[in-house]
């Protein structure tokens, strides 16, 4: 069998071997239930307020808009997290060691985050229905948006998180990777339409994917008048098209790059000094 073949393989059977353990581990299952309830109260206390100047519900309006969050969040953070702490625990060597298996551990990778970015968007999904009404469902114009927003959203997220992840040694420095992302979720119209907001604001939130995968969400799922509240009045299917495929352009031209030159400098006495590292820091 040819190597590259045989390491995608073997990488999507070790993402489904992740997936497997996942489903089955309480912490794990924990924290896809936990995003689930803060959407539902969030939705629960938005019920009564209004887009400005429509008389279609705010939470409804938030709903696709948490869910592209979701999708931006799975794909740039949690991707990073892994890669750092198995960078930290030695894992990454050891898939150094064997032959392609950068590439396997990555394939599987993708192969998990990606699945559980679609399983928990399913799983906020399904109860939320219960408490808004007015989306689009029942139109096959609706799912095949939902569809192709979902798979740019992730490809233009996924290897831009692995470049993040390959950048930063330390888990403890996640954080300065954190602060920002929340910023940028403030700043992006998830919770609210930022029509009003300064338009150096709305500039700096056009650059990055999350506007524009709350964009497409809200595109896929919400009647179409709904687009008079968005920037420019419409959907700007083009322009998310353009944004995120830029997006997935660069993560792809440079997450091989960056990966690469990571796993050269990986080696057991640098896995040795960072775990030292880490229980002098513990014991302090």
């Amino acid at each position: 069998m040819n190597p590259t073949r045989a390491a995608v393989r073997a990488g999507v059977q070790r993402g489904l071997t992740e997936l497997r353990n996942s489903f089955t581990n309480a912490q794990d299952l924990w924290g896809y239930v936990f995003p689930t309830l803060i959407l539902l109260v969030t939705i629960f206390f938005m019920r009564g307020a209004t887009v400005p100047g429509t008389g279609f519900s705010l939470g409804t309006r938030t709903l696709p808009s948490i869910l592209g969050m979701g999708l931006a969040f799975g794909g740039l953070i949690t991707l990073a997290q892994q890669l750092v702490v198995e960078r930290e625990d030695g894992t990454l060597l050891r898939a150094k060691a064997t032959p392609n298996g950068m590439l396997g551990y990555l394939v599987g990778k993708l192969t998990s985050i990606s699945t559980v970015a679609l399983v928990s968007m399913v799983i906020q999904l399904v109860p939320a229905l219960f408490l808004v009404d007015g989306l689009r469902l029942t139109e096959a114009s609706a799912w095949f948006t939902l569809l192709w927003v979902v798979v740019i959203g992730l490809v233009a997220t996924l290897p831009i998180g692995a470049v993040i992840g390959s950048l930063i040694e330390n888990p403890r420095n996640l954080g300065l990777v954190m602060l920002p992302m929340m910023g940028l979720i403030a700043l992006s119209g998830i919770f609210y339409p930022i029509n009003g907001y300064p338009g150096w604001v709305q500039a700096v939130a056009q650059v990055f994917p999350i506007y524009w995968l709350g964009l497409g969400m809200r595109s896929a799922l919400l009647p179409d008048n709904l687009a008079a509240v968005e920037l420019g009045g419409s959907w700007r299917h083009l322009e998310t098209l353009g944004v995120l495929g830029a997006w997935a352009v660069l993560g792809l031209v440079l997450a091989p790059v960056v990966l690469r030159r990571m796993a050269r400098r990986e080696s057991g006495s640098r896995v040795a000094a960072r775990r030292e590292r880490a229980m002098q820091q513990a014991i302090m």
